[in-house]
């Protein structure tokens, strides 16, 4: 049992990567995880179930998915009395190094079209089958034939429902996000740099014209109900966000941070009622222009995080 589970470690990692990409939740990942976990450890007891083992990553991906799928089916009625906007739990890392922001072919598609916000933010116009039929056969690259076992269907259903679901990760509507690092980097230091002369005009520059900012708050502290779009409404939206955080008085720390991948920061203050505010910011960037902005600050998704010991505003790229 010991080395099943050091067997079982080992794709822990992919594992999370695939619950969280389906269900938008890292403790909702973790707990599908473990359950995983628990249902490996049970087939190992029975003979006859641990024969059907063969492709340990594979059965386990499978175990994974059907357990995501029930999730997913289950969230559909607290999404919709969800108070406000929603936006997925963010993923936090550190940037990397300097030399990191290097492009490179395979980080193109580990980091973008395939990470961020972005993409988790549109997967909620799924449906749970096309969900789970988009991120296993486009984002994992897992066979048709797989995926109809996890959803219960054929091969032929499994494949419209990963069509449908990339028609609508590809939308019009959708916002860009095809940016390596370098030019996230080089695009949020204008962004930070417009933010910070309180410019209408120099932040619009840095907007596409069709930008769209979404803030989730969870309720408890005030954010646009619905989505706020355009270059001139977003811009001014974000000038007087960043203005009233800094009219609040208590200290504002902030520093650069990867979300689900892509760029953005992590920042904390005091809100003006004396309670701690956290918040993590992440942006889709494509062609040069930032054409989304997601504020995630409902405590009950941040909280989780590690605080902001250092670094002012606005934090440095």
């Amino acid at each position: 049992m010991h080395e099943r589970a050091a067997e079982f470690e080992a794709e822990r990692g992919h594992l999370l990567a695939v619950a969280q990409r389906m269900l938008g939740s890292r403790s909702e990942a973790e707990d599908a995880v473990q359950e995983t976990w628990l249902r490996y450890a049970g087939a190992l007891g029975d003979p006859a179930d641990r024969e059907k083992i063969r492709d340990l990553r594979g059965w386990l991906t499978t175990t994974c998915s059907r357990i995501c799928l029930d999730v997913l089916r289950s969230a559909r009625v607290r999404r919709e009395a969800y108070p406000g906007q929603w936006l997925p739990e963010p993923v936090v890392s550190p940037v990397p190094a300097a030399d990191g922001f290097a492009p490179d072919p395979a980080e193109r598609v580990i980091r973008t079209d395939q990470l961020g916000t972005a993409l988790l933010v549109v997967l909620e116009r799924l449906t749970p089958e096309q969900r789970v039929a988009f991120v296993l056969h486009d984002v994992f690259a897992v066979p048709f034939a797989t995926v109809a076992e996890v959803l219960g269907t054929t091969p032929a259903a499994a494949r419209q429902l990963a069509s449908r679901g990339r028609r609508a990760v590809t939308a019009p509507d959708v916002p860009r996000h095809t940016a390596d690092l370098a030019e996230q980097h080089k695009v949020l230091a204008a962004f930070m740099a417009a933010v910070e002369s309180g410019e209408l005009d120099r932040l619009a520059e840095v907007l596409a014209p069709d930008v769209v900012v979404i803030g989730d708050s969870g309720g408890h502290f005030p954010a646009a109900r619905r989505p706020v779009v355009g270059a001139e409404l977003a811009g001014r939206f974000l000038l007087g966000l960043f203005g009233q955080a800094a009219r609040w008085g208590g200290p504002l720390h902030a520093r650069p941070v990867l979300v689900d991948g892509t760029l953005g920061w992590q920042a904390e203050t005091v809100y003006r009622d004396g309670r701690p505010l956290r918040m993590v910011t992440s942006f889709a960037v494509h062609d040069g222009r930032i054409t989304a902005v997601f504020n995630q600050l409902n405590p009950e998704k941040v909280e989780h995080l590690s605080g902001v010991e250092e670094g002012g505003w606005p934090p440095r790229y």
